[in-house]
């Protein structure tokens, strides 16, 4: 598997669980928040929450899957690296109203870190590329 492939098949996973998760909070509000970590206040009555939540997603994966369209990889990269904020913010929430460290950790920090490694293999996968193919024309001179 090629690093192209492997960044694109991070990307397509990043867009499919920022899609599932905005999904699973506009379909699904009474089950949601029990992934997400915060308990919804006041208990049971969190509608607004619910919709913010679920249309920020359904957002960033709208844009993940049209930049992956256009072939504008760079600017992915670039943009999924600005979305980062968001699981870290999301981390933060849940750290700071009643939610454990353990899920802020494991749910919402380590979605960032996934994130930005699919970052930073769209922002590096062209100099990586010219390398090999410098490499290439070198090996075939000699």
């Amino acid at each position: 598997m090629t690093r192209r492939h492997i960044a694109t098949s991070l990307a397509v996973l990043t867009g499919v669980a920022v899609l599932f998760f905005g999904l699973n909070f506009l379909l699904n509000p009474g089950g949601a928040p029990d992934g997400f970590g915060i308990r919804p206040w006041p208990e049971g009555n969190a509608d607004g929450y619910f919709v913010v939540k679920g249309v920020r997603d359904l957002a960033v994966a709208s844009t993940v899957f049209l930049l992956l369209a256009l072939r504008q990889r760079r600017t992915l990269g670039w943009v999924l690296l600005i979305d980062a904020i968001i699981p870290l913010g999301d981390a933060m929430a849940v750290a700071t109203h009643g939610g454990t460290v353990a899920t802020a950790l494991s749910v919402h920090v380590s979605a960032a870190a996934v994130v930005v490694l699919a970052a930073g293999l769209l922002l590096t996968e062209g100099r990586v590329e010219a390398r090999q193919e410098a490499v290439r024309e070198a090996a075939a001179a000699l």
